[in-house]
């Protein structure tokens, strides 16, 4: 049955999603893992864990509808990090698709037991948060001082420069981040360039 029928019929079936980083070798493998384990339909791509910018598993989350499930091999095919799983779950139970993992069995929202595990996981991606904002204000403050001593500007120090990509890395715009930090837009926007070409 093709994808069009699968559709019209209004059944619900098992989505696969597939990611292999440019170093993996495992592509192949984890699709017919989630062929074999009853995916009708795979979306596959290759590319980094850290990546925002994922076109295919944007497109699977557009595709599957209530009583689907998603299905993908481990979690780390899925997720960066675990505030972005919690994202991605609550999507799913938002819209009433499921959630499974081959590789943990305990990971799976259309059990009762599952649900509880990711209610854990969402406190955790809570954690994580409250974590990374507090770090970055430390880091503002610690910024804030080295910056404002002496009648000359303060050099830019390391852990001033970890600061500035952190932020950049959660979204936070160039201006903001100066306005924070208490360096200049380009002397913000050199650092993050800097990180950038060294990455």
């Amino acid at each position: 049955m093709s994808t069009i029928d699968l559709e019209e019929s209004g059944r619900s079936m098992i989505v696969g999603y597939a990611r292999v980083s440019s170093t993996g070798q495992d592509h192949a493998t984890q699709i017919d893992r989630l062929k074999a384990a009853g995916a009708e339909k795979v979306y596959s791509e290759k590319q980094s864990g850290l990546d925002r910018e994922r076109p295919a598993l944007d497109e699977c989350l557009r595709f599957v509808r209530e009583g689907d499930v998603l299905l993908v091999t481990k979690l780390d095919r899925l997720a960066r990090s675990a505030s972005h799983l919690h994202q991605i779950v609550e999507g799913l139970s938002e819209k009433g698709v499921g959630f499974r993992v081959l590789d943990d069995a305990t990971l799976d929202t259309t059990t009762r037991t599952g649900k509880l595990v990711f209610g854990i996981l969402a406190s955790i991606a809570e954690f994580e948060t409250d974590l990374r904002k507090e770090r970055q204000l430390e880091g503002i403050a610690k910024a804030k001082a080295e910056g404002r001593t002496g009648g000359r500007p303060a050099m830019i120090t390391p852990e001033v420069k970890a600061v500035m990509t952190q932020m950049k890395a959660d979204g936070v715009s160039v201006r903001q981040i100066a306005a924070q930090v208490g360096f200049s837009k380009s002397a913000v926007q050199k650092v993050l360039d800097a990180a950038k070409g060294g990455a």
